[in-house]
């Protein structure tokens, strides 16, 4: 048995989930990793140059176009998974049409038992994606929709936080599996201004051109849920170069100001 210790690291490809609001660019910066394949299961790549399969409309297209590139030779090195959320609706039509059902609350007869099931498909779809990355050397990249939800903080009052749009047994899987959860946002600033009869208000401002400069947040908190496993800075650009150059080199990348609100 000694004999089959291993010692160090053992570099692999990434693993990564990255999740934020609607339109901030979530798929150009998938899009920007080498030679990536898409898995689209919403339609939303149009305006993105890329090499895509045709959108999934149940779960077996999500695992066919997976075991084709394991199977199958080709030159792509990185498989993007365009969006969790809406593979999730998949993994729900399939347990309902499984149970002749119409609603994943009424699989198997209830009491939460959908939600349940579907963790067997996501095991599935994730052992799939492992195989990509260890098998072929492929890089991960999962990309989901935010949502607000609130948190039960057993040492502090509940509060808001921005986190993937999945269900809860589903997102802490994904979460558990994957390297690195990237929060992708903008930076703003928040000025608090008086309406009168002693009530306030905030507003937001952006920080930056375009409504306020995309940034990534690497390391969970208050605000948001995210980590990663490589040292990565608290904050990075939005930006496959910047993510690059962070991974393989940390010391480089000074971490970025941390003076936003969100």
């Amino acid at each position: 048995m000694l004999s089959r210790i291993h010692r160090g690291k053992e570099p692999l490809p990434p693993r990564l989930v990255l999740y934020g609001t609607e339109g901030i660019g979530k798929s150009t910066f998938a899009s920007q990793a080498p030679a990536p394949i898409f898995i689209q299961t919403e339609d939303g790549l149009g305006e993105i140059e890329c090499d895509k399969f045709p959108l999934a409309t149940q779960l077996e297209d999500v695992q066919a176009a997976l075991q084709e590139l394991i199977s199958e030779q080709h030159d792509y090195q990185t498989v993007v998974i365009d969006s969790l959320d809406w593979l999730e609706r998949l993994i729900w039509d399939d347990l309902c049409r499984q149970y002749n059902v119409t609603s994943i609350d009424k699989v198997d007869g209830g009491y939460a038992k959908g939600y349940t099931h579907a963790l067997t498909h996501w095991r599935k779809v994730l052992g799939l994606l492992n195989r990509l990355r260890t098998e072929r050397g492929m890089v991960v990249v999962c990309i989901a929709h935010a949502k607000v939800e609130k948190f039960e903080d057993p040492e502090a009052t509940a509060y808001d936080r921005y986190s993937p749009r999945l269900h809860k047994h589903a997102c802490a899987l994904v979460c558990e599996w994957c390297d690195a959860v990237m929060f992708a946002t903008r930076k703003i600033r928040v000025q608090s201004e008086d309406t009168g009869f002693n009530r306030k208000r905030g507003i937001a401002f952006g920080l930056g051109k375009d409504g306020g400069e995309r940034m990534l947040r690497t390391i969970g908190g208050p605000s948001c849920v995210a980590k990663n496993r490589f040292s990565l800075p608290e904050e990075l650009p939005l930006a496959w170069s910047d993510f690059m150059t962070a991974l393989t080199n940390p010391e480089s990348t000074p971490s970025q100001p941390s003076d936003t609100e969100n």
